[in-house]
């Protein structure tokens, strides 16, 4: 049983259980708390608590892990009412929660960012006489950290180290500073690899990395090679990734002069571009409008003997097709299949947007159809790209075909295509059909954009030529009524 357990296959371990039973041998408590914690695991809280419950109507009292196992179940699937309910039972059984039951609910209750109830539990672990761990401490630190109370966090960082308890490694630290830095909160960030430094913990690249792309990500270019700075000078060594990461946000902050500089600066400070950095640059240059200086860069990537991925393909292809050398990218892209180079969606996205816009439709059709065939699915943007242009060709129900088959294949419509179809359709006149698909919105996956708001109203004004259309919406949408 613990062994089928261990693989995620506690159905076949209930089979052994009942067999158990069936043969007049008594399961007892180690017996139950295998296959709750199997059930727990694998996310079967219907079978878990029939199985506490049969439990308990054999006269078997559950014990702290049994408790431990069920908290933790609900609380990883985010029901901390169940989780709570399930807590105050096992006091009311005169079963004390231990360490690991503490640490269970808190690090939960962090994750969902109530940090107000985490560290109730937490004093009350204490004030119960269950003394606190490392990763108890962990827990509340990361959820401090991530939330916003910088000045907590410290103060449990502190309080770690007085108990003598190991405090946090760079390891731990590093985590936290990636992920605030990719929700740009690059200013607690930097104030957490502040107090890493403070510890004496010596940052290596992977802090530094993140700090880099935070800055980047909000535009602070100059504050972005501040650390890269202060990196030498701690004596730790760039590498590509850290080259590729200000390069990319020297290009998505407009700076393409800059990022050829420090791309020309690499081989001096013996970096050696990849695949990833060409990408960057011939991106960059493409956004700027420098066509002819992206090809001249994608020469250079393949004289210097760098690996070209489809992703780079994608690139130059979608970069031809924005600038208008459209028939350039299909040339390309008709020598790339001679050469049985392997496509992925997006090229096959590219390629369908940009047959349909200089208007060679049955090209850009045999391509859509195609995408089974070659072994690949049609993902949102395919859908969005070919319905939005069937609608404004004036193929209503072809671009509806389109929507349905989008439902069928699992690849549900989000927000901004299901507004975009409802905006095209509104300015077409077709209201009856934008009502179709003013149905779908929920308020809650689906909700209508301003933009969408703004044209009903002015559509539907008192003095709009498509007032009485009003009548043809949805009746949860007509009081749009200008005059009311």
């Amino acid at each position: 049983m613990a062994s089928l357990c261990k693989h995620g296959r506690s159905k076949e371990a209930a089979e052994i259980f009942d067999s158990m039973t069936a043969k007049g041998h008594k399961p007892n408590i180690v017996s139950y708390t295998i296959l709750l914690n199997g059930y727990a695991k694998e996310g079967c809280l219907v079978d878990m608590i029939d199985l506490f419950n049969l439990m308990e109507g054999n006269g078997i009292l559950a014990n702290c892990r049994v408790f431990s196992i069920l908290i933790g179940a609900y609380a990883k699937c985010g029901m901390m009412d169940e989780a709570m309910l399930i807590f105050t039972e096992m006091q009311g059984q005169g079963v004390s929660p231990n360490v690991v039951t503490y640490s269970t609910v808190i690090a939960a209750l962090c994750r969902m960012g109530r940090l107000a109830d985490a560290m109730e539990k937490f004093d009350e672990m204490i004030s119960m006489g269950v003394q606190p761990n490392k990763p108890v401490y962990q827990c509340l630190i990361q959820g401090c950290c991530i939330h916003g109370d910088l000045v907590k966090a410290k103060e449990l960082v502190s309080e770690m180290m007085n108990k003598g308890i190991p405090r946090p490694n760079i390891v731990f630290f590093s985590s936290i500073i990636n992920y605030l830095c990719k929700e740009g909160k690059v200013v607690d960030a930097q104030v957490i690899f502040d107090l890493v430094t403070h510890l004496g913990e010596r940052p290596n690249v992977i802090p530094f990395n993140s700090l880099i792309e935070g800055y980047c990500l909000v535009g602070e270019m100059d504050e972005a090679l501040r650390v890269l700075d202060t990196m030498v000078s701690a004596g730790v060594e760039p590498d590509v990734i850290t080259y590729n990461t200000l390069l990319d946000g020297y290009c998505k902050n407009g700076r393409i002069d800059d990022a050829l500089a420090l791309f020309r600066e690499m081989p001096r400070k013996r970096i050696k571009a990849d695949t990833i950095t060409y990408g960057i640059i011939i991106n960059g240059l493409f956004h700027t409008g420098g066509t002819d200086a992206a090809k001249k860069m994608f020469h250079e990537m393949m004289e210097n003997g760098i690996t070209v991925s489809i992703s780079t393909y994608n690139i130059i292809l979608g970069g031809l097709c924005r600038n208008n050398y459209t028939g350039e990218a299909i040339a390309l892209f008709q020598k790339l299949g001679a050469m049985n180079v392997k496509f992925d969606i997006t090229t096959l996205n590219i390629m369908i947007n940009a047959m349909y816009k200089v208007r060679r439709r049955e090209e850009a059709n045999d391509l859509f159809a195609a995408i089974s065939t070659s072994g690949l699915a049609p993902n949102a943007s395919t859908y969005s790209i070919v319905i939005k242009i069937l609608l404004k060709e004036g193929s209503v129900d072809e671009a509806g075909n389109i929507f349905l088959s989008m439902e069928k294949s699992g690849c549900p419509p989000n927000s901004r295509l299901l507004n975009g179809i409802i905006r095209i359709l509104l300015e077409r006149g077709e209201i009856v059909k934008a009502g179709d698909y003013l149905c779908k919105v929920d308020g809650k996956n689906i909700s209508l954009e301003a933009s969408t708001t703004s044209l009903m109203l002015s559509l539907f004004s008192t003095n709009g030529k498509y007032r009485e259309d009003m009548k043809l919406l949805p009746a949860k949408f007509q009081f749009l009524d200008g005059s009311g």
